[in-house]
């Protein structure tokens, strides 16, 4: 068994390995550049690594001035594109960006300057347009053909002059694109691991990018499939065997076997799984799914506790005994509904919320529900049955022994 673990493990690796290697099977596919825009011709152009968008500029050193055109697409005929720079760190938190949206007046392309403080992206207060705090000299929006209005896939052009610290070259980039704008106020953005990567460093002399890798959509469909098996399937079926063919006489020691080969694999899936978790987060720094990744981390610890506690179970005649059991059914309840809600929670990351692999899961965890309250049921009838009839066959021994007490004398 455990020789079929670490094969298992060191086939993941390797998958995980090939999957986040440049140019290999995760590498994200990225639009191609052009160094001329509607708007004028550029010196420079890269294609940058997430949604499609490029970047074209150009810099005079004379007076640090940079001249740039981003070029991104909507999601949606309601939604925006935006782009800035960050003085500090390739992160959304402090980036000074241009917007572009429709106009809920007018209709009209706007691009709008918004500072992205920590209460934006805490979503603690709206995200309202201000100036800017940098010398930004010119900018505007603009659609690409064949686009007239803003809709779903049409390509839009942010153009902006900013001047820049002298003999600074590298300059952090951040972009983005959302669903919706209440107002003048864009929402927040889909939290995919490419819209969470939506970040750069680039050297505007040398064209020299640092981007965040990012995990590719085999690592991540891999990741899913392993953990909504075993965490969400076959962790609770394994649990249910336990609880309702235990009781069964007829099954004999076969419940014990049939549990323990469920559990073994379902735990050997799910580290896998979570094995491929923590290689997609070290592969994507800055992409951080804090409750996914903390539910994850205690469905794991639980089932290794589970797993350890095995080795340690006393004989039936030992009188702590009753103690390891309860221990063994809290962290197992604990372990199951902890890999259920992260299983929902892995949808919702993927993006998943509404398809039809959410649905096929939930029908298939209805119907797992549905088995176990009628099994429930059933064992409580028959609880409630056996009571009854070892009280009525007390309450006839009991009269046996008064009538054979009297006849003695």
């Amino acid at each position: 068994m455990w020789q079929a673990r670490g094969s298992l493990l060191v086939a993941v690796t390797l998958v995980a390995a090939a999957a986040v290697l440049p140019g290999g099977a995760g590498a994200v596919a990225a639009g191609r550049c052009t160094t001329s825009t509607p708007v004028k011709a550029y010196d420079k152009c890269i294609a940058l690594p997430t949604q499609g968008a490029t970047l074209a500029w150009t810099y005079d050193a004379r007076n640090a001035t940079l001249d740039a055109a981003f070029t991104g697409s909507f999601i949606s005929p309601s939604g925006w594109v935006a782009w800035g720079v960050n003085a500090d760190a390739p992160a959304m938190t402090g980036a000074r960006v241009l917007a572009a949206f429709s106009d809920p007046s007018t209709g009209a392309l706007l691009a709008l300057p918004f500072l992205l403080s920590p209460d934006v992206k805490l979503q603690a207060s709206p995200l309202v347009s201000r100036p800017l705090d940098i010398p930004l000299l010119a900018s505007s929006a603009s659609l690409l053909a064949p686009a007239r209005t803003v809709r779903d896939g049409a390509r839009v052009t942010i153009a902006a002059t900013i001047r820049l610290s002298p003999n600074r070259t590298r300059v952090h980039f951040v972009w983005n694109r959302g669903l919706y704008v209440q107002g003048y106020s864009p929402t927040i953005h889909p939290t995919d691991a490419s819209d969470l990567a939506s970040h750069a460093t680039v050297d505007i002399l040398t064209t020299d990018t640092e981007a965040s890798p990012i995990a590719s959509t085999v690592l991540q469909w891999l990741h899913g499939s392993l953990n909504a098996l075993s965490w969400g399937l076959l962790l609770p079926v394994g649990a249910a065997v336990a609880r309702y063919l235990r009781p069964c006489a007829s099954a004999g020691p076969a419940w014990f076997y049939a549990h323990a080969a469920i559990q073994a694999t379902g735990y050997t899936m799910g580290a896998a799984g979570f094995a491929l978790g923590l290689v997609m987060g070290a592969a994507s720094p800055g992409v951080t799914y804090k409750l996914h990744r903390g539910l994850g981390i205690a469905a794991a610890t639980a089932g290794s506790l589970q797993t350890l506690a095995v080795f340690f179970r006393p004989k039936t005649t030992n009188r702590y005994r009753k103690y390891w059991k309860s221990y063994h059914h809290l962290v197992g309840y604990g372990c199951v509904v902890v890999g259920v809600v992260n299983v929902f929670q892995g949808f919702e990351v993927m993006g998943l919320g509404a398809s039809y692999w959410k649905l096929g899961y939930c029908l298939a965890l209805a119907t797992l529900i549905g088995a176990c309250v009628a099994l429930e049921v059933n064992a409580w009838v028959v609880f409630c049955r056996r009571q009854q009839e070892e009280e009525l066959m007390r309450w006839e021994v009991e009269d046996v022994v008064v009538k054979d007490r009297a006849a003695a004398f």
